[in-house]
This record gives C-alpha cells, structure tokens and sequence, in this order.
C-alpha cells in the first residue's frame, strides 16, 4: 500500500518561504512522477506541480511559476516543494500525489484525476 506522508506547512508572511516534504512508502518510488496539489477553501483541488520519475523533468502551474520548485531525492523516497515568494493567494492545503501506473519517459500528468494515492494534506497559511 503506497503511503505519502506530508510535512512542513506553517504560517508566514507574505513574501516569505516554506518548504514542504513529501516521504513516500510502500513502492518503488524512483519508478513514478510526483505531483503536488493545493485546494483552497470553497474551491477545486488544483495541480500546482510536478515532477517526472528521474526528477530531469517539471512542469509547474502559472500562478507559482518563477516562485516555486519542485524537486525529489530518490534515494530517500521523498519529494519537496521550496516556495518562495509567498502569497495570500497561496494559502491553501498542499497535497502531494502519485499515480498508480508507471510513469517513464519523462512523462508528468497534471490532471488531478491522473493521481490515484494523496496525502493528508498540510495546511500553508500566508498573511498579508
């Protein structure tokens, strides 16, 4: 059973940084991409990031282009997300996701219904 384990939310000011952990179980991580996800309240889940299975690819949402990165270390099963330059708008509970197939080639799926396992979910409050 694949577990994914999130850590690293918090409160910060607006133009501040948090780094968000993802440690994942269960399977052979190295073999899938990652994504990370954020809903905020009242709204849809929505793809923030992601990141192929050899961590050589990303691709990243508008709204957190330039300002967030996603990166992973497959030898500790663990993705991460640096966000920097926070905002309002970012406050939202951060997911991190993987897909049930095998992702090779680079590949990075960005549909929310692409993602088959999640996280509990870590809460990044952003004040102005």
């Amino acid at each position: 059973q694949v577990q994914l384990v999130e850590s690293g939310g918090g409160l910060v000011q607006a133009g501040g940084s948090l780094r968000l952990s993802c440690a994942a179980s269960g399977r052979a991580f190295s073999m899938y991409a990652m994504g990370w996800f954020r809903q905020a309240p009242g709204k849809e889940r929505e793809f923030v990031a992601g990141i192929s299975s050899s961590g050589a690819n990303t691709y990243y949402a508008d709204s957190v282009k330039g300002r967030f990165t996603i990166s992973r270390d497959n030898a500790k099963n663990t993705v991460y997300l640096q966000m920097n330059s926070l905002k309002p708008e970012d406050t939202a509970v951060y997911y991190c996701a993987a897909p049930n197939r095998v992702t090779t080639g680079g590949a990075i799926p960005i549909g929310r219904y692409e993602y088959d396992y999640w996280g509990q979910g870590t809460q990044v409050t952003v004040s102005s």
